[in-house]
């Protein structure tokens, strides 16, 4: 009878995994990628506004080093990413603007881990989220940076079939919430270089922010 206990158990035991065990699949999962496209929802909740701003558009990786957002909803603009060059367009300014990615808080952090060049394990404290979910589908991670301060975090929402990230949230010590939802995630896609232009039109207004 005991045997058939132990043995009953044994799923249960080897199926069990640890928060870490999660990460270390996702920092796998995302360091395997060649490429990646999805349709993304970016909603930004501040504490001093009860209405919630929503933003829609395209997603697109290439490794090692070719990253796009193209926001397409409520105004058009682009995010680029190519190696340490991080710009932003504004079609309807006629601007672009030169960032330092090091200075872009939740903009630079999930740039940093879609692209897997900002491991979980490494840069992080790694717990299951202390928020409930019915959805069984996902795995839910809390990150706290090992280096920052610790009222500010990060959930994700772990698909369990490939392991990238569906969904992150990040919440600062000032009580604000920013979310990024993705959807319709393709993996590994052949994506042209031409994917990754801007094609501005001459005269484009450049801005330089990146010793601001």
């Amino acid at each position: 009878m005991k045997h058939i206990f132990w043995l009953l158990l044994l799923p249960m035991i080897s199926f069990s995994q640890t928060a870490e065990d999660v990460a270390l699949k996702t920092d796998k999962a995302l360091h395997s990628l060649r490429s990646l496209q999805a349709n993304f929802e970016h909603i930004y909740y501040s504490s001093t506004i009860s209405t919630p701003l929503i933003e829609k558009g395209e997603f697109y990786l290439k490794k090692p080093d070719l990253m796009k957002w193209e926001y397409k909803e409520p105004e058009k603009r682009i995010y680029l990413l190519k190696g340490a060059f991080f710009v932003e367009y504004i079609p309807e300014e006629n601007q672009i603007i030169e960032y330092d990615l090091s200075k872009e808080g939740h903009e630079s952090e999930i740039l940093l881990l879609l692209s897997g060049q900002k491991g979980l394990l490494d840069n992080y404290s790694v717990e299951f989220s202390p928020f409930p979910t019915k959805n069984k589908k996902s795995s839910h991670l809390k990150l706290t940076s090992k280096q920052e301060d610790e009222d500010s975090f990060i959930l994700l929402e772990i698909n369990k079939k490939n392991w990238l990230i569906q969904k992150a949230v990040f919440f600062d010590w000032a009580g604000n919430k920013t979310e990024f939802h993705f959807s319709r995630i393709k993996i590994n896609v052949p994506l042209d270089k031409s994917t990754f232009e801007l094609n501005a039109p001459p005269g484009v207004e450049i801005i330089n922010r990146k010793t601001d």
